[in-house]
């Protein structure tokens, strides 16, 4: 029996940090990464796709598994989630080809996606409106948190054991343990509001042919993956790993029983009375989720995401690729939009979103993002080129600042939401937000140098911090129970989609102030008296850098004044507050 609502949450709340701290916890360790796979430096643009695999799994599954989580439970969803982020993790750690990793890396996201709505969806099934505004906060801060911390997390793995695999073989034990924890703490609670939080209930029989099957999966799979020299070189056992036809490392025998035992696995999980995993309760759940109408929504944001997430930032707003890729998701939208209309049981339930403070979350979820971005993306860069130009570790630990003020502001935006408007709640946060945005749009090569430089970053964490639980609360509040799961899933995809579409547009905007500047620059010659680089000219392209970050800064500053000022618009008729007691009374008689 569950004895507080607070172990569970904290045991979700952990889950979200760490899966989203993979979203960026191989910003330090591609090149390696990439390496260990046979991409050179030289080829680096290549392996895009173990990034944007990631993102495109997190975004494009979240709806689906946020109506699933309607339709089956959070509690489920949560430990299924968990159990696909570890399998991610596991594959990601033996990778040996770009197939491999990418694979590996796409459930990774899909697992780490889908911790998200469920976690939100069970702060509303587990409090009253009025009181979710502190859970809200929490959840909403470590996710953020996790994001910063992800290149620190990799940066320090590396320091300590000089080897990229032991992040995801850490993230794989965290995985399967937070699985069992959640697993453990949920087994006979029930919620308090009655919501569909804890639907599965623990089977009275064990499969154990099917935990047979799958460690003979394990096992083979692992064989296949890693090639043990000592297994290759005997002369009996070596015999294991030469195709039986063809080539390929799954032709073999050893390749041939894991497929085998993959086989098996499946049709025991799918014919068994009591089956390791209820293959056929999940489908079930996906169809009555929608799962064409899924798959049309997953095709339009998977659109978005490959556009801008394949993209390099520094010379392009997409990728060459992102016209086709916006066009796909043009059409899958209209699809999609075509299908809402017909079908009888969409996955975004008709209505679902017709109050204004339900899509006004979703818009201003968008702008947040924009600007947010700006923050985790383009402060440590600031302090790369500036003042810790020999430390990519130093450059990103000045986030600290913003990172101290995060929780603070979330936690005390959450209070504030059961007080005060959630419309103000946000405004007042983007607000600060904006101002430390100003502020950093002044700051010259030295600024970092100087404590002054403290008080933007920490009036911009604690903004963030603020709007981050009343857009959560409005939508949670302006919606019915039953669609809490996907309602909460939208909300993250517009910040997910804001912040791929946000870095792209800032940044285009900082190139053009960068070569506006560069362009005044007298060559390289003429500052040098002929030689081909001096420290003088290193110092003019410098300042240029500064430009440009500057103007992505004062951008970001007007993607917060438009969520500020949309907030204030949409949320106002979000219920999120307590009623005081006069009006308790009153409602009571």
């Amino acid at each position: 029996m569950l004895s507080s609502p607070r172990l569970l949450l904290a045991l979700a709340s952990v889950a979200v940090a760490f899966a989203a701290a993979d979203t960026y916890v191989v910003v330090l360790v591609l090149p390696e990464m990439s390496g260990s796979v046979g991409i050179s430096p030289e080829e680096l643009q290549r392996s895009a796709p173990i990034v944007s695999g990631f993102l495109l799994g997190y975004v494009a599954m979240l709806p689906l598994i946020g109506r699933i989580a309607d339709l089956r439970g959070r509690v489920p969803v949560l430990v299924a989630a968990l159990v696909l982020f570890a399998i991610g993790s596991l594959i990601t750690t033996f990778a040996y080809d770009m197939t491999s990793m990418v694979g590996g890396r796409f459930l990774q996201g899909v697992g780490g996606g889908g911790l998200v709505p469920a976690t939100l969806a069970l702060v509303a099934d587990l409090y009253p409106a009025h009181r979710r505004g502190v859970p809200l906060g929490v959840v909403s801060a470590v996710q953020e948190i996790g994001s910063v911390l992800g290149p620190l997390f990799g940066a320090v793995v590396m320091a300590l054991a000089d080897d990229w695999r032991v992040i995801f073989a850490v993230n794989l034990l965290v995985g399967v343990v937070l699985a069992l924890a959640v697993r453990a703490a949920a087994r006979g609670a029930r919620s308090t509001a009655d919501g569909p939080a804890f639907t599965d209930s623990p089977r009275a029989r064990f499969d154990w042919p099917g935990l047979g099957l799958a460690l003979v999966l394990l096992l083979s799979a692992g064989l296949v993956f890693t090639l043990p020299p000592p297994l290759l070189r005997d002369l009996t056992w070596g015999q294991l790993f030469i195709p039986v036809v063809g080539s390929g490392r799954w032709l073999t025998p050893v390749g041939l029983v894991a497929i085998a035992a993959l086989v098996l696995l499946v049709a025991r999980c799918l014919t068994a009375r009591r089956p390791l995993v209820d293959l056929r309760g999940w489908a079930r759940s996906a169809r009555e989720a929608d799962l064409v109408g899924a798959l049309y929504l997953s095709v339009a944001l998977g659109g978005v995401v490959l556009a801008f997430a394949t993209a390099d930032p520094r010379i392009e707003v997409f990728s060459d690729q992102g016209l086709w890729y916006l066009l796909g998701a043009a059409l899958a939208a209209g699809a999609f939009v075509w299908h809402v209309r017909r079908a009888a049981d969409p996955i975004v339930p008709r209505g679902a979103l017709r109050a204004v403070p339900a899509w006004g979350a979703v818009v201003v979820s968008f702008f947040v993002g924009a600007a947010l971005i700006a923050a985790l993306i383009d402060i440590p860069l600031f302090a790369r080129s500036t003042v810790h130009r020999d430390s990519q570790l130093l450059a990103a630990l000045v986030l600290v600042r913003f990172l101290v003020a995060l929780p603070v502001g979330a936690v005390l935006g959450g209070f504030l939401t059961r007080r005060v408007s959630a419309g103000v709640v946000t405004a007042a946060g983007m607000g600060l937000a904006a101002v430390g945005f100003g502020w950093m749009s002044t700051w010259e090569a030295d600024a970092l140098e100087h404590l002054s430089a403290n008080v933007p970053l920490v009036l911009t964490g604690l903004g963030f911090g603020l709007a981050l639980a009343p857009v959560n609360a409005a939508v949670l509040a302006s919606t019915a129970q039953a669609v809490h799961g996907v309602a909460s899933a939208l909300v993250v995809v517009a910040r997910m989609v804001g912040m791929l579409v946000g870095i792209s547009a800032l940044t285009t905007l900082g190139l053009r102030a960068y070569y506006a500047e560069h362009g005044d620059l007298p060559t390289v010659r003429e500052v040098c008296e002929g030689a081909s680089r001096c420290p003088a000219y290193s110092d003019l392209l410098r300042e240029a850098g500064v430009a440009q970050e500057q103007t992505v800064f004062l951008g970001a500053a007007g993607c917060a004044v438009v969520a500020a000022v949309l907030a204030l618009a949409l949320f106002r008729g979000a219920a999120t507050r307590a009623l005081p007691p006069s009006d308790l009374l009153r409602s009571a008689g």
